[in-house]
């Protein structure tokens, strides 16, 4: 079961129809309170929660159900129109397991969550940590380590370096990378992504040789798993 938090009435349902024909089992609401309810009645397996909502915000509620040990481990996705820098930051450090803003496409989203329910075990307990070389990295921790040595990095060069990580051995486009980091698509020509890669390959040393450039479509990651 997936719960989403929602005043939108077009895109709650628009979410929630894409959801059930992708298998999933999902339910609607429109404010807190019956999502509360919903809660003390059957604990969902994800939940997909706005940021701006009636009654109460989207974070207030997050840190309320990490602080909770009955939804502690429920991973949680926030969908938001509000894109900075700042706010995916405060998302996460609440707690967020993901951030995706709006607009946003359904198979997109259907992807991401499908991501997130990867990462869990069984338990419901975390399990993800990447090792490529001398490179390891842990997205729950946000902590990256090269040869056992912390490498500070930027959000979104650690969001960039998740991102390859997490499609390793796969080529990712520029736009991809772009809406992924940066919410820029294919709107907008510039140097960022080519900078932050630049940089990223300067903080990891010698294990930044994994990321490869494919020329004309964008970027890779590869190594062995260590």
């Amino acid at each position: 079961m997936i719960y989403l938090i929602e005043d939108d009435d077009s895109i709650r349902k628009l979410v929630v129809y894409a959801l059930q024909s992708q298998g999933f089992q999902a339910e609607g609401f429109s404010h807190p309170g019956p999502f509360r309810q919903a809660l003390n009645r059957e604990l969902p397996e994800l939940i997909l929660m706005d940021i701006m909502l009636p009654e109460e915000d989207g974070i207030s509620i997050l840190k309320k159900l990490r602080a909770d040990p009955r939804t502690a481990a429920i991973p949680v996705i926030m969908l938001t129109a509000r894109n900075t820098e700042y706010d995916r930051v405060e998302g996460l450090d609440a707690g967020a397991d993901d951030y995706i803003s709006k607009p946003f496409g359904m198979m997109e989203l259907v992807a991401r969550i499908r991501a997130v329910l990867r990462r869990l075990s069984p338990g419901g307990a975390k399990i993800t940590e990447y090792h490529v070389g001398a490179l390891s990295v842990c997205p729950e921790r946000h902590e990256v380590k090269v040869d056992g040595a912390p490498v500070p990095l930027t959000y979104k060069e650690f969001l960039l370096l998740q991102i390859l990580l997490e499609n390793r051995g796969l080529v990712m486009s520029r736009e991809v990378l772009l809406d992924r980091v940066w919410g820029l698509g294919t709107e907008r020509e510039n140097r960022t992504l080519d900078v932050h890669i630049r940089t990223l390959r300067m903080k990891l040393g010698p294990a930044g040789e994994c990321i490869q450039t494919v020329r004309g479509i964008g970027y890779c990651l590869k190594g062995e798993e260590a």
